[in-house]
C-alpha cells in the first residue's frame, strides 16, 4: 500500500516495479499506466475495445519519500487539457522519389 509521507522510491519499486514513464521536467515524478483491452462483441465486430485507463502519478521529495500520488481515472481525463500542437520530424519524411520506389516495388512484389 502506498503511504504518503511514508512509502520511498524503494518500496513503490518492490510493490509496483519500474516506471512506465518519468516526467520530462522532473525525474521525482513517476508514472505508472494501466491499460486493459478486450475483444469486441458481435456488435463491435471483433474489434478491441478500451475496457479500462488509468493512469496513477508519484511525486516524490528529494528525499525519494512519496509527497503526493493521483490517480486519473476515465472520468477525471476528460478534465484534462491537451494541445494542438504537433511535432514534425523532417529526418524521417521521405522524399518524392522514395515514396514513388517504395510504391513500384509494392505492387512488383503485391501479387506473388
Amino acid at each position: 500500500m502506498l503511504v504518503v509521507n511514508e512509502t520511498n522510491q524503494n518500496d513503490v519499486v518492490k510493490l509496483m516495479g519500474n516506471a512506465h514513464s518519468k516526467s520530462i521536467n522532473d525525474v521525482n515524478t513517476w508514472i505508472y499506466f494501466e491499460r486493459n483491452i478486450t475483444r469486441g462483441k458481435l456488435h463491435k465486430l471483433g474489434r478491441n475495445v478500451l475496457q479500462t485507463n488509468n493512469i496513477l502519478e508519484l511525486k516524490f521529495d528529494k528525499y525519494g519519500i512519496l509527497e503526493k500520488k493521483i490517480f486519473y481515472d476515465s472520468s477525471n481525463m476528460k478534465k484534462v487539457k491537451y494541445t494542438d500542437k504537433k511535432t514534425v520530424n523532417t529526418f524521417t519524411e521521405k522524399s518524392f522519389v522514395d515514396k514513388f520506389l517504395q510504391s513500384v516495388k509494392q505492387k512488383m512484389y503485391g501479387n506473388r
